[in-house]
């Protein structure tokens, strides 16, 4: 008699990659538009990211089901804050409150892999980079995404510059408008070797002012 074993999983992987750098007037958010499963492509025009307010915005990789519910959720939440506070939440308050959410569901969790990007109170920059629970941190630059170690590996080279030799290496620090180019050349870089990331791309810019949107050509094979 042949036994056959049946599985069921409720999480898939819809792909994409997203790219976050941070500065100290700024943040950068890029975020590729493809959602696929296998070799096949669902959308080109598939949004992963959110704004949250005008000084904060999401990016989230992963299941395309589980992100727009967590989207929803962290919405409906900014929105009790403001409610209630009469203000909007600081850059550091969305990123407890995301923690929050993704822990309390850390037993059946949104299979999202985030990226929060904006500027604080002190119009300082800021990226948070979490984990599928709600473990995250404030770093400089981060990525995440089924391109994320492609891209990050550029990201290191080009804004930490550990492995350039001191007479090689940048002296000022990045202005806005480099930091909008490299974030993008890092995503159309992964985009080459990355099948799951291409079509368009969304760039978001926040800073003191608010945030800024476009849309950008990928590679669409």
């Amino acid at each position: 008699m042949t036994e056959i074993e049946c599985r069921f999983s409720p999480y898939t992987d819809n792909g994409g990659t997203c790219v976050g750098v941070a500065s100290k007037d700024c943040a950068v958010l890029v975020s590729d538009m493809r959602m696929s499963k296998g070799y096949s492509i669902h959308t080109r025009k598939s949004s992963k990211c959110s704004q949250l307010t005008s000084k904060c915005v999401i990016a989230s990789c992963g299941m395309k089901a589980d992100a727009t519910t967590l989207h929803r959720v962290l919405k409906t939440r900014v929105t009790m804050y403001q409610h209630q506070h009469r203000k909007d939440p600081s850059l550091t308050a969305i990123a407890q409150m995301l923690s929050q959410i993704l822990y309390n569901k850390r037993f059946f969790p949104y299979y999202t892999f985030n990226v929060l990007a904006g500027v604080d109170d002190k119009g300082v920059g800021g990226v948070y980079h979490y984990d599928a629970i709600g473990s995250f941190e404030r770093v400089e630059y981060t990525t995440s995404g089924s391109g994320s170690a492609l891209a990050h590996a550029v990201l290191d080279s080009q804004i930490q510059q550990s492995n350039m030799r001191e007479e090689f290496k940048r002296k000022g620090e990045l202005t806005e408008a480099q930091i909008v180019e490299l974030s993008t050349d890092v995503l159309n870089s992964a985009a080459e070797r990355d099948i799951y990331t291409g079509d368009r791309a969304e760039v978001y810019v926040i800073n003191a002012a608010g945030v800024t949107r476009r849309e950008i050509e990928m590679r669409l094979d």
